[in-house]
């Protein structure tokens, strides 16, 4: 879904713990780390993303070793340039770390409480007396995803550079009724997120645009990210076209390439559409910024070594975890824009993903290895469904960690 879903990390192995550090560059981390050679680390990266059909994509690692770029394929089809750390791309949903960066630092100022409820900062919202900020930070607000919506994808279709405003992404969601009780239930939902971006812009008094630059990509050093405005459908030299098989529907909802779009694409009958210019004002605090592997690696290294907020609100982050599947307490888990995921007894990551139409994407810190990992694709999905960055994920942890050894990402079922 759009502006994406969280990735699904590798499941960890039986009887591992999930409890998250912070400790960087612990005794252990070399002797957890293979040695990487970067000629064999790019190759390994090319030969993935060649069976995925990606055009083009990037790996960004920094160990203790020192710093591995993996640029492959090209930027643009029917060309030779090849992508690198400061190739811009739309990041999707890893937009939502910034978002919820914003709430933690505006209810470290004071200003909100994670208590509150919605309907003190935005009227309509339906439940809005009973749902509270820590519920949309969490995806447990039980509203209806308005990505979800079949009108939005077909609209996106028929006009590709429509502007959009929270309010009119947020009227398709409340036209549909409520998916559970608020806190009962976890579901990954952009929905939350519109209604945060205009919580931020309420309590703060600035566009959501201006207090990310000044409250998150100045201080720490992104220099190529940004917040584009939503008449503005550019992205900055140099970037990738994103590209991606079929409607936006694939995106937005989890649908199944049919067969014979997938045979086509396999055979080179079918080219992809270029999705670099439609307008991503729909997803905006959900899924709207523009950023470089180089950045994206900067900005999540800060945010779990505890650079952006105080002692005690990166404490209340860490503890915002809660387990997606309550029936496996170990495993996934998502707190206030963030997941983690513990995927071998010496490795575990705080991490995000995006998904949109043109790109898919990942990033991720390991502060007890001191590892910093980002990827991203510039095409949404494989012929054969599954999300570039996250099918390149476990080839490349294998290329990182010690003794271990993850399978490829599978293949989605058809529902």
């Amino acid at each position: 879904m759009i502006a994406g879903c969280t990735p699904s990390a590798p499941t960890p192995p039986p009887g591992t713990s999930a409890a998250p550090g912070t400790t960087t560059g612990s005794a252990s981390a070399q002797s957890a780390l293979k040695p990487i050679d970067p000629a064999a680390f790019r190759a390994t990266v090319a030969a993935a993303a060649k069976e995925l059909l990606v055009p083009g994509a990037v790996v960004r690692l920094r160990t203790p070793q020192g710093t591995y770029t993996a640029g492959v394929g090209t930027t643009q089809l029917g060309t030779t340039t090849p992508p690198d750390a400061d190739t811009h791309f739309r990041v999707a949903s890893n937009t939502k770390t910034m978002t919820s960066a914003l709430i933690v630092l505006l209810a470290q100022d004071g200003k909100l409480r994670f208590s509150d409820p919605v309907s003190r900062y935005v009227s309509g919202v339906p439940n809005g007396d009973n749902i509270t900020l820590a519920q949309l930070l969490t995806m447990r607000s039980g509203l209806y995803d308005y990505t979800e919506a079949p009108e939005l994808a077909a609209a996106l279709d028929a006009d590709p550079a429509k502007v959009y405003t929270p309010q009119d992404v947020l009227a398709i969601a409340f036209r549909r009724p409520p998916e559970f009780p608020p806190g009962t239930a976890y579901q990954y939902n952009n929905t939350n997120y519109a209604l945060l971006g205009l919580v931020a812009e309420k309590v703060d008094g600035r566009p959501l645009a201006q207090q990310m630059q000044q409250r998150l990509f100045g201080p720490f050093g992104l220099r190529q990210t940004s917040l584009p405005a939503a008449t503005d459908t550019s992205i900055p030299d140099r970037y990738s076209h994103g590209y991606m098989y079929g409607g936006t529907a694939y995106a937005l909802v989890d649908l199944t390439y049919p067969p014979d779009l997938q045979a086509a694409a396999r055979a080179g009958t079918l080219q992809p559409n270029d999705y670099t210019r439609q307008n991503p004002s729909y997803a905006t605090a959900a899924g709207g910024v523009i950023s470089t592997s180089d950045d994206l690696a900067t900005w999540i290294r800060a945010l779990v070594s505890g650079k952006v907020f105080n002692a005690d609100f990166q404490r209340q982050w860490q503890g915002s975890l809660q387990a997606e599947d309550p029936n496996a307490p170990d495993g996934q888990k998502y707190g206030y824009g963030i997941s983690y995921q513990r995927f071998a007894p010496n490795a575990a990551m705080w991490y995000h993903g995006g998904e949109c139409p043109g790109f898919n994407s990942f990033m991720g810190y390991d502060p007890a290895n001191d590892v910093t990992l980002t990827i991203w694709a510039d095409l949404t999905l494989a012929p054969d469904g599954r999300t570039t960055a996250v099918a390149l994920l476990p080839t490349v942890l294998n290329q990182i960690y010690t003794g271990l050894s993850l399978p490829p990402a599978p293949v989605p079922i058809p529902t």
